[in-house]
């Protein structure tokens, strides 16, 4: 048997772990990272990330939704540049809100809300009269 020279007992345990140390912590350092990035999107607001559905003046409406039980009302929501959301119904045949006040401006609600009436074509179905064509000649 041939001799390259002194002979080392093998690594201990301790000096593994020792080694591996550095590791776990650039590890968890990351992850700590990642974790805060996460939460720091979690935290933003949502209004920054969602599109409008229909705008009138500072009033924003979205989530349209036709009732089941009455053809003539919408469901719609609606929120202001302050940050205030309601949920509204809006009766298609005269225009009015449910609830009457609130948050939001009903000013600009009622003009979103007769907006999208106009748009679900209700108004015209509930006899107010549409504008008269251009006449060729």
């Amino acid at each position: 048997m041939r001799s390259t020279g002194p002979t080392l007992p093998p690594p201990h345990r301790d000096d593994r772990l020792a080694s591996a140390l550095p590791r776990l912590r650039r590890w968890l350092q990351s992850l700590g990272t990642l974790l805060l990035l996460g939460a720091a999107l979690f935290c933003l607001p949502t209004a920054a990330a969602a599109a409008p559905g229909l705008c009138v003046g500072p009033v924003c409406g979205d989530n349209f939704t036709r009732s089941a039980q009455y053809h003539w009302q919408l469901r719609l929501r609606v929120s202001d540049q302050m940050g205030h959301r309601e949920r509204l119904v809006v009766d298609c045949r005269s225009g009015a809100l449910s609830p009457a006040q609130g948050l939001v401006d009903r000013g600009y609600a009622a003009a979103v809300a007769r907006r999208a009436c106009r748009l679900a074509g209700d108004m015209a179905e509930a006899g107010t009269p549409l504008p008269l064509p251009q006449s060729r000649g």
